[in-house]
């Protein structure tokens, strides 16, 4: 191993010859344990946005998602690293050793996903209600913070007793939110010369200050795993509390950018996204943004309520004012919509697609330019701001990506159809959750419990009483009973997070009795 901070690992591990004689090893190895996992594969049967089985086999998965999200982010890599790193003070050589790694960037993408659990963004919110309302478990349930623990803890290799013994560099990486849910102690001020280097007012988007705590709304450690974190970030120290790696800000951007894309493309190859309902909306805000503007109607807060067409396009105008002042501009805004008016509402969306050779050649035009402006798009962010990436895409881009998110969000998420199959699949999980958290505590079934479960259990319980020595403050108590309670608790997410769709709903049929495929499951469990 060399002495870069970046290449350490957890646990020391000997290369062969083979190995030594490529540059950066250790980062390579990262890659292909994380595509070997099992985890990795799982991805293959979990919903992206919307499920293969209702729609087509050609509508992605959190596998073939994972899989663009690399090649975006390897093409941006390149590009950063010969044209960007060491431009400015936040690129230079302490802030981002090594330049931009494109291996190190492709094993983080190729991980990003990893702690998604059955259902999409559903299955989060579900789980993280469960996780915290129930279960007692204050750091909740979050897909980052799963993927990070997944890494660490949860998935086994042969060179490390537990998790994948990944470099510093690709942990960090991977930590997209790179904090816990709630920090205490990290000096941050309120004057310009705190320690941390941010004022309150300077805190990113989703983070709050809480009396001396700060209190993140997405994070990517849970209270079990931040040891394991900061461990990975102290390889480079000039890094900000809030401020993610070089390579870390180039997967995060290449997500948004596939996100904002391949959704779109799912959504059309599936014929539910109306054009008329599209281009309406478009139509009414690009024609009546003056009017729009001056309305003082609270209900453009509210997901779902609209009364006239636009409504919708001003809403996200505001919440990008209040959210994200650093980059918001109307100009390039009323830009956006009008370019993503022309160039999909009014192009792509205006031919039904029928699954012709014509059809496919149309879509991907569309998808292929999209990418490749926004792969040229990307700029190192501006000094000053309260801003978690060092890179960013530039303000027309940026303004252009959530254009692009608001037509899924608006158009797909909210509908009633859907809405209504979600709620279903809330229910799966919310029995799953309470049959297994039941199982466990049973006296006279214990010993049937399926023996990962018992094993994340086990492995969470030891974490937390870990906790109970060296921060109780992260805990109710430190009884015996509660550190046995929280750990199972934390188990029994674990363990359901890690099931697929399929899974997930074959399990919650099995523990009320009724299934087809017992044998199937059973090797599952």
């Amino acid at each position: 191993m060399t002495d870069d901070a970046r290449v350490t690992r957890r646990q020391p591990e000997e290369l062969d010859e083979i190995q030594l004689a490529e540059h950066h090893p250790e980062f390579r190895i990262d890659l292909e344990r994380v595509r070997f996992s099992p985890y990795f594969s799982r991805l293959s049967a979990v919903t992206q946005v919307i499920s293969q089985a209702g729609a087509s086999p050609l509508i992605h998965n959190r596998l073939t998602h994972s899989i663009k999200v690399t090649a975006v982010a390897r093409a941006i890599a390149v590009t950063v690293d010969d044209t960007l790193v060491g431009s400015t003070p936040a690129l230079s050589e302490p802030v981002s050793p090594g330049g931009c790694d494109a291996v190190v960037v492709q094993a983080a993408a190729s991980a990003h996903d990893l702690g998604h659990p059955p259902f999409g963004h559903l299955g989060e919110n579900v789980l993280n209600r469960l996780a915290r309302d129930t279960l007692g478990l204050a750091d909740g349930f979050e897909g980052n913070a799963q993927t990070y623990r997944i890494l660490t803890a949860l998935d086994v290799c042969d060179a490390a007793p537990a998790g994948l013994n990944l470099t510093a560099a690709v942990r960090t990486a991977v930590s997209k939110y790179p904090w816990t849910p709630r920090m205490e102690g990290l000096g941050l001020g309120d004057s310009p010369g705190a320690s941390a280097g941010l004022r309150t007012a300077d805190l990113p988007p989703g983070i709050t200050r809480e009396g001396d705590a700060v209190v993140a709304r997405k994070y990517s450690a849970y209270f079990l795993d931040q040891d394991d974190l900061l461990d990975a970030r102290a390889s480079v120290p000039e890094l900000q509390p809030w401020e993610q790696s070089l390579e870390c800000s180039v997967m995060d951007i290449a997500d948004d950018i596939a996100y904002s894309i391949h959704d779109v493309d799912d959504f059309y190859r599936a014929g539910i996204l109306s054009q008329v309902a599209v281009s309406r909306e478009f139509r009414g805000w690009l024609e009546n943004a003056p009017a729009l503007r001056m309305l003082d109607a609270p209900e453009l807060e509210v997901a779902g309520v609209r009364n006239h067409a636009g409504e919708g396009l001003e809403a996200l105008r505001r919440k990008i004012h209040r959210d994200d002042p650093w980059i918001a501009d109307d100009d390039a805004f009323a830009d956006a919509v009008s370019v993503v008016s022309e160039d999909l509402v009014e192009g792509l969306l205006s031919t039904v697609f029928d699954g012709s050779i014509a059809a496919e050649r149309q879509l991907s035009s569309f998808t292929s330019r999209w990418i490749a402006h926004f792969e040229r798009s990307i700029v190192a962010a501006p000094p000053g701001t309260p801003r978690t990436g060092i890179i960013t895409l530039d303000r027309r881009a940026w303004h252009e990506v959530k254009v692009l998110k608001f037509v899924h969000k608006h158009f797909i998420l909210n509908r009633p159809d859907v809405a209504m199959y979600q709620r279903g699949l809330s229910q799966v999980l919310v029995g799953l959750v309470g049959a297994f958290s039941d199982w466990l505590e049973d006296d006279h079934d214990r010993k049937r419990v399926p023996r990962r479960l018992v094993e994340m259990a086990e492995l969470a319980t030891h974490g937390y009483q870990r906790l109970a020595v060296e921060r109780p403050d992260l805990l109710p108590d430190t009884a015996a009973s509660t550190l046995r309670r929280l750990g199972h608790g934390r188990g029994v997410i674990d363990y359901v997070a890690s099931l697929s769709d399929g899974q997930a709903i074959a399990v919650a049929e099995a523990l009320n009795g009724r299934t087809d495929r017992l044998w199937d499951i059973g090797q599952s469990l």
